[in-house]
C-alpha cells in the first residue's frame, strides 16, 4: 500500500509528532488480532488526520469505515470542546475490541459509534458536517460522497483514502475495485463545487474543499 519506499516512510516517521501511547497501543492490537491489519492509518498518516482536524476544529465529524479506531481518535483530537465524532463500521466482529480501544480514550464521550450499514446509517444521522473521512468498501466511494455532500457545511473537508489504489489507478488493470477508484478520481477531478488535491502518502489521500 506504501506509495514511498520504507528508507523514506521511516524518515518521515522520524520527523512528525510521536504516535500517542493508546495509538501505539491500538496499532499493536491490531496486528496482533485482526485480519488485514495494513488497513491501520498507522502513525504518519494519523499525525496528519490529526494535524487537519486541529486545523480545521470542526463540531462534527463523520467517519465512514472504523476499523480497530485509530483514525476515529486522531480525527477527534481536533474536535472543539462541544464536538462530536460519529464513526460508521459494518464488522460486528470486532464490535467489542473497538469499544475497549475508545473507552480508554479521553475522547470517549465524544464518539458516536455505529455498527452497520453506512448507506443506512447516514440518512439517519441529522447532523451537518465541518469534516468527513471516507476509508471503507472503495466500490461505493462515489455513493458515500454523493450521499454526504449535502451534510457538509461550506468550506468543509473530504477526505478520502487508498485513492492511488498501490499505484494501480495509472495501471491497464481492469479489476472492479481499480476501475471504482478511478472513476471515483475522476469524478472528484470534475466536480466544479470543490477545490480538490490528491496527497501521495500511503496509498493516496484526496482531500476535498466544499466552496
Amino acid at each position: 500500500m506504501e506509495i514511498l519506499n520504507e528508507t523514506i516512510q521511516a524518515y518521515l516517521d522520524q520527523h512528525c509528532e510521536k504516535e500517542p501511547e493508546l495509538l501505539r497501543h491500538i496499532n499493536r492490537q491490531t496486528h496482533l488480532k485482526v485480519p488485514m491489519p495494513r488497513m491501520l492509518s498507522g502513525h504518519f498518516q494519523g499525525r496528519l488526520l490529526s494535524l487537519l482536524s486541529k486545523m480545521i476544529r470542526p463540531k462534527r465529524i463523520l467517519e465512514i469505515g472504523t476499523f480497530t479506531g485509530y483514525a476515529t481518535l486522531c480525527l477527534a483530537e481536533g474536535l472543539v470542546p462541544e464536538g462530536i465524532i460519529h464513526t460508521i463500521d459494518i464488522n460486528e466482529e470486532i464490535e467489542d475490541l473497538v469499544n475497549q480501544h475508545f473507552k480508554q480514550s479521553p475522547f470517549k464521550d465524544k464518539i458516536k459509534y455505529h455498527v452497520g450499514s453506512a448507506l443506512d446509517i447516514i440518512p439517519r444521522i441529522a447532523e451537518k458536517f465541518d469534516l468527513v473521512f471516507i476509508d471503507a468498501d472503495k466500490k461505493n466511494n462515489g455513493t458515500y460522497y454523493d450521499l454526504v455532500f449535502d451534510m457538509v457545511t461550506p468550506g468543509g473537508i473530504i477526505l478520502i483514502d487508498n485513492v492511488l489504489w498501490s499505484g494501480k489507478v495509472l495501471t491497464e488493470i481492469k479489476d472492479s475495485d481499480s476501475n471504482s477508484i478511478r472513476n471515483f478520481n475522476e469524478k472528484v477531478t470534475k466536480d466544479q463545487r470543490t477545490e480538490k488535491l490528491i496527497f501521495p502518502i500511503r496509498d493516496g489521500l484526496f482531500i476535498v474543499r466544499k466552496l
